[in-house]
């Protein structure tokens, strides 16, 4: 049976030996990171809620907080599940139009109202374009509205088609339903009772909002012009309160004595789909803990597992990940009881992490010198 270790306001680390990890592999470890991930900010991996390895690179540090874009689907997930614990949703299947009683879909777009906030969880909700015009909406006075022209379509649900749009009303739907922002709901029920730092507001600009993108100044969540949380982006966070998130979701959404998340939906969310894809997570492997399944998946083509299709290097490793542009993810492996964390910045040349997720960091954690994975006494970082 593992031990079970909660982090406080510090993290603790073991000593040399490492909780089942081998002594030789940091420093080879380091050597890869530098030069095949130059794009890495920080890499934070945790084994049994302790410390066990932390890099970083390009002049970031623990405190230092990176846009870990979608990333911050995953963690609009837990919000929804939060929410509809505490009685603010009723259901996921609820329509979403219920939340926004003002929009009158036209006389042609009647399939608008079958849209349930489960497909949009599932990226099943359909669209009317085949290319979701981001940087439009994100330029528009009124990102509900858009997003909501944007549903529907002749196919209806079920289809697989990701979009930050969808998650986007999956914020609004939040602050429709709570009188809170996404993100000051998280603070008060998510990031403060783990020991999450909690986020102020980020205010973009409408004339160059891709601007946040490249900026190591940002921090907080940036809002929309009607201070909605953006949904599917937008979130900066560092590498130790991302493994915090996962270490939550490892241990079904209790937190110390705490229950944070209800446990039946850390299951449903990190279940096995034909979509490999949870209520906004990716599946890995043929996870048995927790449910999640996929079939194979890409570790190395740069999509950061945005296509559903038959790709390899998984190596039979099961779990569920939050991932973002350039390499941001947080990785979660029941199995193994381990959580990896990793900024990144958004570069045109960056690569995918889960190769050297799955090709380096879970077998080196596997490789067990301590069988109770615990080691040597702790020390405070």
């Amino acid at each position: 049976m593992k031990n079970i270790y909660w982090p406080k306001e510090s993290w603790q680390t073991l000593g040399p030996e490492g909780p089942d990890i081998d002594t030789q592999a940091p420093a080879g470890l380091n050597q890869i990171i530098d030069n095949r991930y130059r794009n890495l900010c920080g890499l934070v991996i945790v084994r049994h809620g302790y410390l066990a390895y932390e890099h970083y690179s390009n002049g970031y540090g623990p405190d230092d907080t990176v846009h870990v874009a979608s990333v911050t689907k995953s963690i609009l997930s837990a919000l929804i599940g939060i929410a509809l614990d505490k009685g603010f949703i009723n259901s996921v299947n609820q329509g979403v139009l219920e939340f926004f009683p003002e929009y009158v879909p036209g006389p042609d777009e009647f399939g608008k109202h079958e849209i349930r906030i489960k497909h949009l969880l599932t990226m099943t909700a359909p669209y009317v374009c085949d290319n979701e015009p981001f940087q439009e909406m994100c330029m528009s006075p009124d990102w509900t509205r858009f997003a909501l022209d944007l549903l529907g379509g002749p196919m209806g649900p079920g289809t697989f088609r990701y979009s930050t749009a969808g998650a986007h009303l999956l914020s609004a739907i939040i602050t429709r339903s709570t009188g809170m922002s996404a993100r000051e709901f998280a603070n008060q029920y998510l990031f403060g009772p783990i020991g999450m730092k909690t986020l102020p507001d980020y205010k973009i600009t409408a004339a160059n909002p891709m601007d946040f993108f490249q900026g190591r100044h940002v921090k907080g969540w940036v809002s929309d012009p009607a201070g909605n949380s953006a949904g599917g982006w937008g979130l900066t966070l560092t590498p130790r309160d991302m493994a915090r998130f996962g270490y939550l979701y490892l241990n079904h959404g209790r937190w110390d004595q705490a229950r944070i998340i209800p446990e039946t939906w850390v299951g449903e969310s990190t279940a096995m789909t034909p979509n490999n894809y949870g209520y906004l997570w990716w599946l890995f492997g043929g996870n048995k803990t927790n449910g999640s399944s996929i079939g194979t998946n890409s570790c190395s083509n740069g999509t950061n597992g945005r296509s559903n299709g038959n790709n390899s290097c998984n190596n039979g490793i099961n779990g569920y990940a939050a991932m973002g542009d350039g390499g941001n993810i947080i990785f979660c492996s029941p199995e193994s009881d381990v959580v990896i964390a990793a900024t990144a910045s958004l570069s045109p040349d960056s690569s995918s992490l889960m190769a050297l997720i799955m090709e380096e960091i879970i077998p080196m954690a596997l490789t067990s010198n301590h069988p109770n994975g615990i080691g040597q006494p702790a020390q405070d970082r």
